[in-house]
């Protein structure tokens, strides 16, 4: 099995443009700082990735955070960010994780206005996560696959003009397209200010702008775009150390077909490389139906609206489930949890989607921590820890 080791990368300033440093990825790849982070009087080991995109990761001895979804609000990310303690609180965007393991559980896009500065801040975090001896993952929701195949139902106006804004920006910018990429996030806000109209713009004129948008999105977005492609580097599931993600749900026949086989016909499809006689060659079993992995919401229905009967059987299919892929328990969002993250079935499922963003319902971001095998929830900056849900798996 081919490797590749990423030795430490230098952090870009934080007032100059932020360069992408891009490799290949192989079907394994080990990275770890040489300054990192010391347990124990010893480094920790690297970090394996097993996959492309990602499927399987050993990160030996890791804090791990896992935040739910985003939907387009870039303050409240930041927010989030700062409470996991991987976000400097300066403004800079600078990741000061040390070798901690960020997992984002997708529904980053939609409802809110700044979809692609997060997709830019997260990636421009990974690039500096790795210099640490950390890393940033992302798995793909429902809002991801559904923007791939051109439902645009739940754009937000202002979206539209960050996708045209977007691929300005980026058509100046063609000898690196990555590098502008990374860069988004710090330029975004001065690019929206520059491009701003006063409210009382001709009617006519706000529709041609938001034609204009969404053909920027149809080019970014479809299969095979550019931004279609950079989703298509994230997983659908993704297993670190005994944790599942996922962003509705694993379920035992998702396992049976493979998730590694999932997370492959997801990327090929986003990369436009699935095209049939008969269409593009959608992965149904991962992007369609009530029971596909982005789109399910087995685990996290209300228990107290179930019948005893009906607890045991999901409390089944979910044992079943973590035993087929060996793991200890499996962290979701998609499901807006209005009394904020929790477990449930004896804490093999955690569910956390607090429905943050302005365009959900706003509220106080909190995160989900793992360490040693022990689950907290990051409430706030006052209170750290909630001590009302933990669990310890050891």
């Amino acid at each position: 099995m081919a490797s590749l080791c990423l030795n430490s990368l230098p952090l870009p300033p934080s007032s100059q443009p932020k360069k992408v440093v891009e490799t290949s990825l192989f079907s394994s790849v080990n990275y770890n700082s040489t300054n990192g982070l010391v347990k124990g009087g010893e480094s920790l080991k690297p970090i394996v990735i097993s996959g492309n995109p990602p499927t399987y990761v050993s990160a030996p001895g890791r804090r791990i955070v896992a935040v739910g979804d985003l939907h387009g609000d870039l303050d409240q990310t930041r927010y989030a960010l700062e409470m996991a303690g991987v976000l400097s609180n300066d403004g800079q965007d600078m990741w000061v994780g040390g070798e901690t393991v960020l997992v984002q559980l997708g529904d980053i896009l939609d409802r809110g206005e700044d979809e692609i500065a997060i997709l830019s801040l997260l990636r421009s975090l990974d690039i500096q996560a790795k210099s640490q001896g950390g890393a940033v993952f992302q798995v793909n929701g429902n809002h991801e696959t559904m923007n791939v195949e051109g439902d645009f139902r739940y754009v937000d106006a202002g979206a539209f003009e960050e996708c045209s804004d977007f691929l300005e920006y980026s058509d100046g910018n063609r000898d690196d397209w990555e590098e502008a990429f990374v860069n988004w996030n710090v330029v975004s806000t001065q690019w929206k200010e520059d491009h701003k109209m006063t409210q009382n713009y001709w009617g006519p004129w706000n529709l041609v702008k938001r034609q204009k948008g969404v053909i920027a999105r149809s080019i970014l977005m479809s299969p095979g775009g550019k931004l279609a492609c950079e989703l298509a580097r994230h997983s659908i599931v993704l297993k670190i150390n005994d944790w599942v993600f996922c962003h509705g749900g694993l379920l035992p026949h998702h396992v049976e077909y493979g998730i590694d086989r999932i997370n492959r016909d997801v990327s090929l499809w986003m990369r436009g490389l699935t095209k049939t006689d008969n269409g593009p060659g959608i992965p149904f079993l991962a992007t369609r139906g009530y029971d596909s992995v982005v789109w399910n919401r087995l685990y996290s229905r209300d228990s107290s609206e179930l019948e005893d009967y009906q607890v045991e059987q999901i409390n089944s299919i979910l044992e079943e489930t973590l035993q087929a892929v060996d793991a200890r328990a499996m962290v979701v969002g998609h499901t807006p949890q209005t009394e904020g993250v929790n477990c449930k079935y004896n804490c093999s499922i955690w569910r956390i989607d607090v429905g943050m963003s302005s365009g959900v319902l706003n509220s106080t971001p909190e995160v989900l921590e793992i360490r040693d095998n022990k689950a907290r929830v990051i409430k706030s900056k006052r209170r750290a820890y909630s001590e009302l849900q933990a669990a310890d798996y050891t």
